[in-house]
């Protein structure tokens, strides 16, 4: 049986890739498919043929946007036995996140937002005096969203397909088109994701997809005068770069970037639920989220206990085969990932911190592994805790007081996502209100998808997340009128 050909989607026609390269299986090293690999004037024209496909797209009512983003959520959960192997084999995800937080979290998002919503809002009328400009009266207004215009959404290679199912949809449902840039690692399900809008009956270049390896092709994308907002989820350091194109022409801009969570642990905290909450770092997806908890917080009277207990946890998760049902910890994204990883926890030492779990390299002969690694004596002045690793890697750090927890997990460039554990429901609030991240778990790392999401700092900029997504997506405009 032949492999399957992946093209570009520009303006309703695929179309083959200026070249191609390698798509590679985290956990085997072996090749999942090849990737086209846009050229500059390619993503250029997928530019262009959103923008001629915006007015005519803006114009459809929007509860029959809504209702073609239900029939999209239909035909993607219709090709989920062959998305989940896809997803899986290019993301190195463990079997069990592919099938629930990879795939179904697609049609999920694509639901959502075909709950149509107002786009005008009302507010009540004010009495405005006598001005040189007009004279005084009773003054209606209304609070008019209107599309953006053309987005480009790029999204991150942990959650390739559900990060970008969150871009697109919010867009699409207030009558922006879009054009989708894939990660590079693992482009392979966003391309297919694109082919199936068409079978869904959504018009040619509202959705357009534009894979490319290069600096040039994406940034030819973000700097295009037909581009007028930029959605991104990824790297800190690639999201200022967005941010200096995009100010030279007032594009808007959605970043969600990196993460440094802080999970303070005081000595009244359920240390049980302390453990299974922070130890999704090492179990969930490799650690390679950017709400992670990777700096525990913790009291000094419960400090040592708490080592111990993840210490002891450490070893006990398997690394291995994401295929395999008893694994719990798979590859992370690829080799030179891994390799910086290690690199970063060779320093550890040289900084006065141990580590106490973990810090070798698995034994496997193919596959990007990293171990549950655990560092301890650690202070928030060490490389260790203020660099973003996204693995499998968690530092304590000990506290005396709440001030000095208050002050450790505020000292980070980052600020994206924090928790409290206490059994003081007062004080966890009162706690969660001095911490400067855009979110703040108290007791749980669950999360309330209809809330505004984004970070502090640089974590990035904006919210988005049920309404706020919609509010993300487009342009408030006031409307009034006299009388």
């Amino acid at each position: 049986m032949s492999s399957p050909t992946y093209q570009l989607l520009i303006g309703g026609e695929s179309v083959a890739g200026a070249s191609g390269y390698d798509v590679v299986n985290p956990a085997t090293e072996a090749v999942v498919g090849e990737a086209p690999d846009a050229s500059v004037q390619q993503a250029q024209d997928a530019c262009r043929a959103a923008r001629d496909a915006q007015k005519a797209w803006a114009k459809v009512p929007m509860a029959e946007r809504c209702a073609l983003l239900a029939r999209y959520a239909d035909v993607w959960d219709a090709h989920r036995d062959e998305l989940v192997p896809l997803v899986q084999a290019e993301t190195g995800a463990t079997l069990r996140v592919a099938k629930s937080m990879q795939v179904p979290q697609v049609s999920a998002r694509f639901r959502r937002y075909a709950q149509a919503e107002p786009n005008r809002i009302g507010v009540p009328p004010a009495v405005m005096p006598a001005t040189a400009l007009a004279p005084g009266g009773i003054i209606g207004g209304v609070q008019h969203r209107a599309p953006v215009g053309v987005v480009a959404a790029i999204s991150a290679y942990n959650f390739p397909v559900t990060n970008m199912a969150g871009k697109v949809a919010p867009a699409l449902a207030m009558g922006n088109t879009v054009v989708v840039k894939p990660p590079v690692q693992d482009p392979l399900a966003v391309i297919r994701m694109g082919e199936l809008f068409a079978e869904a009956g959504f018009p040619d270049g509202v959705v357009n997809v534009v894979s490319a390896s290069t600096v040039e092709a994406a940034e030819a994308i973000t700097s295009s005068p037909d581009v007028d907002m930029i959605s991104f989820t990824g790297s800190t350091p690639v999201g200022c770069r967005i941010g200096e194109v995009a100010g030279k022409q007032m594009k808007r801009l959605l970043l969600e970037l990196g993460g440094k969570g802080a999970a303070i642990v005081f000595g009244d905290a359920d240390l049980e639920a302390v453990v299974s909450n922070v130890s999704s770092t090492w179990t969930f997806h490799s650690g390679q989220i950017c709400t992670s908890p990777t700096r525990i917080v913790v009291h000094r009277s419960v400090h040592d206990e708490l080592v111990d207990r993840l210490a002891g946890l450490a070893p006990r998760l398997k690394v291995g085969d994401p295929l395999a049902r008893d694994t719990v910890v798979g590859p992370v994204i690829s080799g030179a990932h891994r390799d910086r990883v290690e690199a970063l926890l060779a320093t550890v030492g040289d900084e006065g911190a141990t580590i106490a779990a973990g810090g070798t390299r698995p034994e496997h002969d193919r596959g990007f592994y990293v171990a549950p690694t655990l560092v301890v004596d650690a202070t928030n002045e060490m490389t260790v805790a203020r660099e973003e690793l996204f693995a499998p890697v968690i530092t304590v750090i000990g506290f005396e007081d709440e001030d000095e927890a208050i002050a450790i997990a505020n000292d980070s460039p980052y600020g994206l996502y924090d928790y409290v554990f206490t059994a003081d429901s007062g004080r966890a609030m009162a706690v969660a209100e001095q911490l400067e991240a855009g979110n703040v778990g108290i007791n749980t790392l669950q999360r309330n998808h209809e809330l505004a999401f984004g970070g502090f700092k640089y974590s990035g900029v904006g919210r988005d997340g049920g309404s706020w997504g919609l509010h993300a997506y487009s342009e408030l405009q006031s409307i009034v009128w006299a009388g």
